[in-house]
């Protein structure tokens, strides 16, 4: 194998968003430049305890979760760069801020046909370049919590939440208590404002990578959609 431990493809918020500073600057870290950022400062919580998952990976919605990968990296990349050039752009609904199984995360407004088609064809397209699970990788996503269908998603593509159990979301903390959300809840959406539910147009596929184990995601490259 040559090049990264691990990439993914995600959506970003694209450089000339507000939500791309924003959102960066909420979990205390660039993942385009790498560069760690200040972030809020809520009295009586942690907040860089409480992104600190989320700062490694990077702002972003999954489309193809991280995944190891064979073969040379410059034809992943070129298949990336294939797919994206197969889509055309499209509108992403409003984004809304939600508690999503006690995380905090934006999720779109309304249903997206075409977000939903992107990501199959993200999670099928690249799949031949995918290293197939480890015994080890397979028991940490604990398959006896998972559903029938998630146990076949896992088995068949490497991840359970794909396809029909696959939800748009753009994570900004960990698992919170009902009292933390009262507290976090007033700060992050003053920190957000409006720019969540401002109009916007998905023109890139985001390719990111992990260097090796453990280290943060970086995104690589911004692949332009419809060529």
């Amino acid at each position: 194998m040559n090049g990264p431990a691990r990439v993914a493809l995600y959506w970003a918020p694209s450089l000339d968003d507000p939500l791309h500073a924003r959102g960066s600057a909420w979990l205390g870290r660039d993942a385009e430049s790498g560069a760690t950022l200040p972030q809020p400062e809520i009295p009586g919580f942690d907040l860089p305890a409480a992104t600190a998952e989320a700062r490694g990976y990077g702002l972003h919605a999954t489309l193809k979760p991280p995944f190891r990968f064979t073969g040379p990296f410059p034809l992943l990349r070129d298949a990336t760069a294939a797919l994206a050039a197969r889509t055309m752009p499209f509108a992403l609904p409003p984004l809304e801020l939600h508690d999503l199984d006690g995380f905090l995360a934006l999720r779109e407004s309304e249903p997206c046909p075409a977000l939903q088609g992107w990501a199959d064809r993200c999670v099928e397209a690249l799949d031949p370049f995918r290293a197939p699970l480890t015994p080890a990788e397979v028991a940490r996503r604990r398959p006896e919590r998972l559903s029938e269908r998630e146990r076949e998603h896992l088995s068949r593509w490497g991840y359970p939440y794909v396809f029909d159990h696959w939800r748009f979301h753009v994570t900004l903390s960990r698992r919170l208590t009902p009292a933390e959300k009262e507290v976090v809840l007033p700060v992050l959406r003053a920190h957000l404002g409006d720019v969540p539910a401002r109009p916007r147009e998905v023109r890139e596929l985001c390719l990111f990578t992990q260097r090796e184990p453990g280290a943060p995601f970086l995104l690589a490259e911004r692949l332009p959609l419809g060529g």
